[in-house]
């Protein structure tokens, strides 16, 4: 396989085909998202071993979101970001264009992403990942064209170093008691989620495991063309899914009052299982996802339009989701962090999404792109060039 030419040479999918499985991905992705910050609101907050308490449905929701959501929607993301990278320079690549062309252009996205990110995080929230995802195009763009072995080699190290990171952080969180990045004026919650910012190469160390290897995926074609990869898809999905519940468990023990580790070592254990194994369910659910487009074929009816809709917009998408978390949680407005059970608050998360699903749909009708993909692709591509169709992040 060369280096300069990392893409297989495989016949092309009709268009419907092809980009199905990626997208409906990305728009699944969204509703894990939502259940994943809706944390946010109930007594856990950003500790995921800390009880929410309330009645048992809120226990049964925590324990769900604990084992299926919770450090498994993230990997998820970063899985498919990577691919995206791959969809963006496949066409230069293929075309025999010089490969350091492909890394600038990545390396320009990335410095916007950077500068999104910043801006969302100040403004909106403080778990935002699309600066961490920016640091990582900038610092590795030529991850695109590295050989397969260097891609698996690197992605196992910075999971086992990402898995420490979350330990720690959790841990601190557990002892700190800290949950919520607010303070009692919007001027001061921005200015508290703004001292944050020193940890974003941290941030993108932690998630360039999933990353890398969504590098991989997206060089194989495997969302693209999962017909070819059915026996695989099928593999991962029956694997990926349950090694990610098992991997959860310690965590997810804690977190319905069920169990306490017996020494900070034994915490600090169970949240390194908890972490690496999250990427297993994130490759779970990208096979099942890659699968259900499989079996769908060209029969798209009005659910996986919509779906499909929201995730050609998912960085818009994900960024409108930030507004409602800011009014539900900062105490200058609603000030509802930690005071919603675990149920009502995946309600809220559901229900966000289904807004969103709404709006992009509306928007897919009409032709337009979200705001942030539109903008940008104008300051990635502006050199007068007309860009390939890109998949956002």
């Amino acid at each position: 396989m060369s280096r300069s030419l990392p893409y297989g040479s495989v016949a092309p999918t009709p268009e419907t085909q092809r980009l199905l499985a990626p997208d409906l991905a990305r728009g699944v992705m969204l509703l894990l998202i939502a259940l994943a910050h809706s944390r946010m609101l109930h007594a856990g907050g950003n500790s995921f071993a800390a009880p929410a308490g309330g009645g048992p449905l809120d226990v049964v929701v925590q324990a769900v979101l604990t084992s299926f959501v919770d450090g498994r929607a993230a990997p998820l993301f970063g899985l498919l970001f990577g691919y995206g990278l791959v969809q963006m320079t496949r066409r230069r690549f293929e075309a025999g264009q010089d490969p350091a062309e492909g890394r600038r252009l990545i390396r320009r996205r990335g410095a916007w992403l950077v500068v999104f990110g910043v801006a969302h995080i100040v403004l909106l929230y403080s778990g935002d990942v699309i600066a961490a995802y920016g640091v990582f195009a900038l610092a590795l763009a030529g991850a695109v064209s590295w050989p397969g072995r260097r891609l698996w080699a690197v992605a196992a190290v910075t999971l086992v170093a990402g898995g420490a990171m979350v330990a720690a952080t959790q841990l601190a969180a557990q002892t700190t008691g800290v949950s919520l990045a607010v303070a009692p004026t919007l001027l001061g919650s921005a200015a508290l989620r703004a001292s944050g910012l020193p940890v974003l190469p941290i941030s993108a160390l932690a998630m360039a495991g999933p990353v890398l290897i969504g590098i991989w995926a997206g060089r194989m074609r495997l969302l693209e063309q999962p017909d070819r990869y059915r026996s695989l898809l099928r593999a991962v999905a029956l694997v990926g899914l349950p090694v990610a519940v098992l991997g959860a468990l310690p965590v997810t023990l804690q977190a319905v009052g069920a169990w306490t580790p017996a020494s900070p070592v034994v915490g600090s254990a169970g949240f390194v299982l908890f972490s690496v194994t999250g990427l297993a369910g994130g490759l779970g659910y990208a096979a099942v996802i890659a699968l259900v487009a499989l079996r769908l074929g060209d029969r798209r009816g009005p659910a996986t339009t919509a779906l499909v809709a929201l995730g050609r917009r998912s960085m818009t998408f994900y960024i409108a989701q930030s507004p409602v978390w800011l009014v539900a949680t900062e105490p200058a407005l609603l000030g509802l962090g930690g005071q919603v059970g675990a149920a009502a608050a995946a309600g809220i998360g559901v229900a966000t999404w289904l807004v969103t699903v709404v709006v992009a749909d509306a928007l897919g009708r009409a032709g337009r792109r979200g705001p942030a993909e539109a903008l940008i692709r104008y300051l990635t591509y502006r050199t007068g060039r007309r860009p390939e169709r890109a998949a956002v992040p």
